[in-house]
């Protein structure tokens, strides 16, 4: 009889054992933080990656000449960051991971392995309900689709987004930037997505061929291509004054002078230092906000603006660019 009666603390006990085991955990459970909710909400969030632009031969350059379209046109309407890195694995993947799942994660390069998390899509689409079709990735390279895929067990896992990337997918060779903006716009008019992400690949394809001229002409043609996307989503009723773009990049190149451009993937500031300008309806105009930010705190944001409840990762929101 002893033992019949023990038995409801011994089943609350092994209870309580197991809930601190599970607490434990590196990666906390889904949770609706005053952090993560907090701030300003948007209708629609695009992040615009373009792949391997050294920030010397971009932004870092005073009289702006390769970016001329964003300097003159997108920058006094929108907010600049003078201070943002890359401070993880300074490679197309990585960089794009951290972008998207808020986690720093050391992994392969070629599309053979997955995120570890579940990313800021999953969680939209799991936490609003929404169709596959209302977040999208949409990249010029094909290994990128791993973006709309995770490792993870979570729930989250099983609300994937929607995937356009390279020629027909993972493994089938990249694309030109013209039809991933072509096809963006096309699903775009179509579906009328709340969250997107577009990666544009031909400056970082240009810098590893060691095309010096190809390499500065796909920056400035990257700069062109989206300065007129902006301009075009501001042309749609759906998308006009209720958007929030975030313009950056995956990571920089080779600090030094002769062929050092042609690569990247160490801890050099020229892998280091990228770019992020940051425009819509909620963005103070003008700012240069002097606080240093990393790409984890772009996903951080994107969760606040969607009001999307997401695990506490490596990053925080940047409230500082909202009025």
């Amino acid at each position: 009889m002893r033992s019949i009666a023990l038995r409801p603390f011994l089943q609350l006990a092994i209870a309580v054992v197991a809930l601190a085991a599970c607490q434990s955990s590196s990666y906390p459970t889904l949770q609706a933080s005053a952090s993560t909710l907090a701030g300003p909400a948007a209708q629609n969030v695009v992040v615009v990656v373009i792949d391997g632009v050294r920030y010397a031969d971009s932004w870092g350059d005073p009289t702006h000449k390769n970016v001329p379209n964003m300097a003159r046109d997108l920058v006094p309407n929108g907010a600049f960051y003078p201070a943002f890195y890359n401070k993880g694995v300074t490679l197309t993947n990585p960089g794009h991971v951290a972008l998207t799942t808020g986690h720093h994660q050391n992994m392969s390069n070629d599309g053979t392995e997955l995120p570890d998390l579940p990313s800021v899509f999953h969680y939209y689409r799991q936490h609003t309900g929404a169709p596959a079709t209302d977040a999208w990735i949409i990249t010029s390279k094909d290994k990128l689709e791993i973006l709309a895929r995770t490792k993870s067990t979570d729930a989250a896992a099983g609300f994937a987004p929607a995937a356009n990337c390279g020629v027909k997918g993972l493994g089938t060779g990249y694309r030109d930037d013209t039809t991933t903006l072509r096809v963006a716009r096309q699903l775009l008019t179509k579906h009328k997505p709340r969250l997107v992400l577009i990666n544009l690949r031909e400056p970082d394809t240009q810098g590893h061929a060691g095309n010096w001229e190809g390499y500065i002409n796909a920056i400035q043609q990257s700069d062109k291509r989206v300065t007129e996307f902006w301009k075009w989503l501001q042309t749609q009723p759906h998308y006009k004054n209720t958007t929030t773009l975030f313009i950056t990049n995956d990571h920089g190149r080779h600090t030094g002078a002769g062929m050092r451009f042609k690569n990247h993937g160490d801890n050099c500031e020229g892998c280091r230092k990228i770019s992020l300008l940051v425009l819509g309806p909620k963005v103070k105009a003008g700012e240069q906000p002097t606080q240093s930010r990393s790409q984890v705190d772009v996903t951080a944001t994107i969760a606040q603006l969607l009001q999307v409840p997401m695990p506490k990762r490596d990053g925080e929101p940047m409230n500082e660019l909202f009025r």
